[in-house]
């Protein structure tokens, strides 16, 4: 009875001095401003689990595949989520039986050298005596006020929170590769549009050396084209090496960072632009794995603050124990067991001062998850409708500049034609020739950010690991 009343009145300062978490506010629009992508770019919402796959490049799926795997940052993401896990079932063990069996064995050999030799039985100043023992000695807390239950809330929270983390990680890494990889795309893209170019003002030289020669055009019509070709060929020859320091980047991140370049194969082309499937803000909250890690972070610290009003209520200990002795001695032997029983309590008198103030620390750290919990949804928020709102531009961007670069193309061959047949004059053709290049030009560019944008979009919306349960197909080893 002495103890409930004192838990009753310690029980009253607790709650005099606690505060709950308060519930964050994760309201969200009820749709993205962005405007909604064509219907026929659309890709089904499964698809966002394994969204590099809707690219159509095999290569791409065997580079993000081999990364989420062999990537230092995918096995150490793994590594934490192992040491979360067993940190938070080390962290349980101490509600149950604590205590360790213990054993000595002594045997001692006693020789009088000078003086009366005494020997009576339990005593002798000469002789031999041995001694043997063993006991168990148990302390377990009896949980009465729920601490056990609190603290495995915690402990869940904890794992689920480094489940999300590693997740995150293999989120964010799928969305480096893949964009890794069309920036390498982009490249040969420029490389093969540097070439191209080489060529045509090959073309061009020729036909000015010939009139030239022929006294139809001035000679100094071919040395201006050459000029023209040499920042060609310089440029083709700075984009092949930063393909290539490209391409060794992209294998460092797929975890294959020995191989040689040459089996990462660049085709200089980018495809279409995937659009991602209509999705809502508020689905944001199950998608993204730093939103679901935010969250669990809050439930962890609202364990914790648990735990630290608990800390105001006695502890408990039921304390058993077995013994066993044996002593042998000249004249003398005995064998004796026994075994014990008890309690022990402790309650919190002068601490607590300090157990009120350790609340109020853990209410603030508290707060603070809950403001990180938002800040993370907002932030998710804003980068999701970015993300798409760009993307739409991009698909708009590139639509019109196709359109630019068929149009910029029919009027250079139109002036390359006059130029040879000696209609137009050099300059014409020149201008011709470096509009349709700068067009073409911003096209490749377009074409590339699209992609590269579409990769952030997916990410932005929580593309890239399953947001359901957690398959035991992907279980970190």
């Amino acid at each position: 009875m002495r103890i409930h009343r004192s838990a009753a009145v310690i029980a009253s300062l607790a709650l005099a001095a606690c505060a709950h978490a308060r519930k964050a506010d994760v309201s969200l629009p009820a749709a993205y401003e962005a405007p909604p992508p064509a219907a026929a770019t659309v890709v089904a919402p499964a698809a966002l689990d394994q969204w590099w796959t809707v690219f159509g490049d095999s290569q791409l799926d065997g580079l993000i595949d081999h990364a989420l795997i062999a990537n230092p940052d995918a096995r150490t993401a793994a590594a934490k989520l192992r040491e979360a896990r067993a940190t938070a079932a080390g962290g349980l063990t101490v509600f149950l039986p604590q205590g360790d069996a213990s054993g000595s064995a002594e045997k001692t050999h006693t020789r009088q050298l000078s003086g009366t030799v005494i020997n009576f039985p339990g005593f002798s100043t000469s002789g031999t005596s041995e001694q043997d023992a063993a006991n168990l000695n148990v302390s377990w807390e009896v949980d009465l006020f729920g601490r056990l239950f609190a603290a495995g809330r915690v402990a869940k929270a904890d794992v689920a929170a480094a489940r999300f983390d590693y997740e995150a990680a293999r989120w964010s890494l799928a969305a480096q590769v893949a964009d890794a990889y069309f920036l390498a795309r982009g490249l040969a893209i420029q490389a093969a549009d540097a070439r191209e170019t080489a060529r045509i003002e090959q073309g061009l030289y020729d036909v000015a050396d010939r009139r030239g020669k022929a006294g139809l055009a001035p000679t100094s019509d071919a040395d201006r084209i050459a000029g023209d070709l040499a920042q060609a060929k310089a440029q083709a020859a700075d984009l092949e090496a930063q393909l290539q320091a490209e391409r060794r980047q992209l294998l460092i991140l797929a975890g294959r960072p020995i191989e040689p370049t040459a089996n990462v194969d660049i085709a200089p082309n980018v495809g279409s632009i995937p659009g991602l499937p209509t999705m809502l803000p508020g689905q944001l909250l199950a998608r993204r794995p730093d939103v679901r890690e935010a969250h669990e972070r809050v439930r962890e610290a609202s364990g914790q603050l648990t735990l630290a009003e608990l800390a105001f209520f006695p502890t408990i200990n039921f304390t058993p124990g077995l013994g066993w002795q044996k002593i042998v001695q000249p004249g003398f032997s005995a064998t004796t067991d026994s075994w014990t029983t008890g309690f022990r309590a402790s309650q919190p008198v002068f601490s607590i001062p300090k157990l009120i103030t350790d609340l109020r620390g853990q209410d603030a750290r508290t707060e603070q998850a809950v403001i990180a919990y938002e800040k993370t949804v907002q932030t998710a928020f804003g980068e999701a409708e970015g993300s798409l709102v760009r993307l739409e531009a991009d698909q708009r961007r590139v639509a019109i500049l196709t359109d630019g670069e068929a149009r910029g193309a029919r009027a250079y061959n139109a002036a390359r034609i006059g130029y040879e047949r000696g209609l137009t004059d050099l300059q014409t053709a020149l201008s011709a020739e470096q509009s349709w290049r700068a067009t073409r030009t911003q096209l490749t560019a377009a074409q590339v950010a699209g992609l590269r944008q579409a990769v952030a979009a997916f990410k932005a919306v929580g593309g890239g690991w399953p947001a359901g349960d957690f398959p035991t197909n992907r279980q970190p080893r």
